[in-house]
């Protein structure tokens, strides 16, 4: 089963600005990552091409880096994740779309977790770091993420 997952913030802020939350991933002042609510985001090295790491049960390495710009992690782990997942700057004017997305193909017991657990929790994720993203340069979240139900239920059974 294929999976393209895309989410996206406007940022009130420049390319530049934004691009420098993107290079402070992993590192003691991480400013887009959503802790501590959820699993820090680790790696063995800083981040760069060939660093691996990864958050909770999710593994990768870092496989392409544009300071600035974007960054690429290819999954090693849970099995069955066959693909990558990236963090993009694409520059509006004085705004700037932060954007993540993944792109993989689910096989085994992938097939089962992603849309049974991983999927919620990824959602959810990403909305809490968007939200980070636009209060990091100032800027307010009208509709702050919300968790279901179901969301806070996963999120209480995954180690921190």
């Amino acid at each position: 089963m294929a999976v393209l997952n895309i989410h996206e913030r406007t940022v009130p802020a420049r390319a530049e600005t934004v691009g420098a939350l993107i290079d402070s991933l992993a590192s003691p002042d991480d400013r887009l990552w959503p802790g501590p609510r959820w699993p820090r985001m680790r790696f063995d090295r800083p981040l760069a091409p060939g660093a691996t790491g990864g958050h909770g049960p999710v593994r990768y390495t870092v496989s392409d880096y544009a300071p600035g710009q974007w960054v690429r992690f290819r999954f090693d782990g849970p099995r069955g994740f066959d693909g990558h997942h990236e963090f993009t700057v694409h520059p509006a004017g004085d705004t700037t779309v932060l954007r993540h997305t993944i792109a993989m193909r689910l096989h085994g017991p992938a097939l089962l977790a992603w849309p049974l657990a991983f999927r919620w929790l990824h959602d959810a994720l990403l909305e809490d770091c968007l939200d980070r993203a636009v209060r990091a340069v100032g800027g307010t979240v009208p509709r702050p993420a919300h968790w279901s139900p179901y969301v806070r239920l996963l999120h209480r059974l995954i180690p921190h």
